[in-house]
């Protein structure tokens, strides 16, 4: 008879190894191996082969029909958007967040519009009992009969209770509290999380139900356990945002039925999350008026542009490396936009602190905002506001110059949908606006150029 062995499993990336190490080889990771107890396996006997009738025949591409993913609409049109256009039949989707950040409560306000719209739901909670998830359901409203719960950790339990219910779709909360008592290991380590997410992604594939899961996030903010849990479902969404605040932003970092670039906003009310639906307007409404060191660009999210403020300080230092700090933004860019602004516009930014910042919690990843950027720093320095009237767009190369943006129209619409009048941007972009946009543009080649349009007349 076999007999069990332990091994130690790093709870970072999944790197096994015989014995206990202080740090994982692999990932680097500090304190991160786990025992774990491995049981024999229990397969066929060498040499016998499986019945080939149980596989399928392999067949041309060409005469493969693909009718598309079938979607239905979660009742939540921000949800939808980030998915792609709803959910997908027989998908496994993995939505991961701070705690508290909202994760349980959207999902309990998309099974209430499923299970009104679509048919049975069977809302699986590990971390909460039934009546601490029927005082949230009474708080914010929600009242279906073909809406179930149940609390369970014991993953042959859902299996169960997906065969006796027959839902048309399952939520599980969450994935870490979920065990096979087949493993020794506890719940939430690598080889649970990842015994049960091939067990849901079975139930998802076989049986065509869509199945959403709730994982933890580490204090670095990446989603908890093995990164082979990121492999496994078909679509990651991460909840955004401080929990202090009102707003949420939902976006995707994987999805293999739609885009990753757009974006969900939410606002956290007492009745739940509230979709927002013009976060234009939302991110500017605190925006103050002729205030130095605010600029607003464009930035597209997917397929819908949102307007943002860019704001900066320019402060002196009193250290000999002062500092450069930015949220929203990617820090390298900014050091490029900074030396850009010394060397090919002559700003001395040598001995000044400088903090950018992008209100709202909405992170840019786009080129689009370089301009925005710089305009503020400059602002700021010479303590000279922009006009509260014009946005900025384009992309600043290493050699001063300001480079054209994707979808430059679509912006400038819905900053004059807004009240906004002008916009400073690329020349070659400004050429190729249509005039059916009722905002005035201002073309330039140089950064220098810009700030002195941005400047003028102030």
């Amino acid at each position: 008879m076999a007999k069990t062995h332990t091994k130690f499993v790093c709870q970072s990336c999944g790197y096994e190894s015989p014995k206990w190490l202080g740090r994982c080889t692999d990932c680097n990771e500090w304190g991160s191996m786990v025992e774990e107890i491995v049981a024999p396996s229990v397969g066929s006997a060498r040499g016998v082969t499986t019945n080939p009738g149980v596989f399928a025949t392999p067949t041309p591409i060409t005469e493969l029909v693909a009718s598309g993913a079938a979607r239905i609409s979660s009742g939540i049109s921000e949800f939808d958007r980030v998915l792609g256009g709803g959910v997908v039949s027989g998908s496994l989707v993995l939505i991961g967040g701070d705690p508290g950040i909202g994760k349980s409560t959207i999902l309990i306000q998309v099974a209430h519009h499923l299970s009104i719209n679509a048919g049975k739901v069977l809302y699986i909670s590990g971390e909460e009992s039934a009546e601490q998830i029927k005082l949230r359901s009474n708080r914010i409203g929600i009242a279906s009969p073909q809406l179930y719960v149940v609390s369970e950790t014991n993953i042959q339990g859902v299996e169960h209770y997906v065969e006796t219910v027959a839902p048309a779709y399952v939520i599980i909360d969450s994935i870490q509290t979920m065990f096979d008592p087949n493993l020794a290991s506890a719940p939430g380590t690598v080889s649970q999380v990842r015994t049960c997410t091939a067990a849901l992604a079975r139930i998802a594939k076989n049986a065509g139900i869509p199945v959403f899961i709730v994982g933890h996030v580490t204090k670095e903010g990446s989603l908890a356990g093995p990164r082979v849990l990121e492999h496994m479902v078909d679509t990651v969404l991460y909840f955004e945002g401080d929990r202090h605040q009102s707003y949420r932003v939902l976006r995707a970092v994987k999805n293999r039925f739609g885009s990753t670039d757009e974006l969900g906003i939410f606002e956290m009310r007492e009745v739940g999350l509230v979709e927002v639906a013009n976060p234009s307007e939302v991110l500017l409404a605190e925006r103050p008026d002729h205030g130095s060191g605010s600029v607003v660009t464009s930035t597209m999210e997917g397929s819908r542009p949102i307007l943002v403020e860019i704001q900066a300080l320019v402060a002196p230092s009193y250290f000999p490396s002062p500092r450069r700090t930015c949220t929203g933004l990617d820090y390298n860019k900014l050091l490029m936009i900074l030396a850009v602004l010394e060397k090919r516009v002559g700003l001395n930014l040598a001995q000044k602190d400088v903090y950018v910042n992008v209100a709202g919690g909405v992170r840019i990843v786009e080129p689009a905002a370089d301009l925005a950027v710089a305009l503020a720093v400059a602002s700021s320095l010479l303590d000279c506001s922009v006009d509260d009237n014009a946005i900025a767009l384009g992309e600043i190369g290493l050699a001063g110059e300001v480079r054209a943006v994707g979808q430059a129209e679509k912006r400038l619409k819905e900053a004059a949908r807004l009240g906004f009048e002008r916009c400073i941007m690329s020349g070659r972009s400004a050429t190729k606006i249509s005039q059916s946009v009722k905002i005035e543009t201002v073309g330039v080649l140089t950064v220098r150029s810009a700030i002195d349009a941005a400047f003028a007349g102030v």
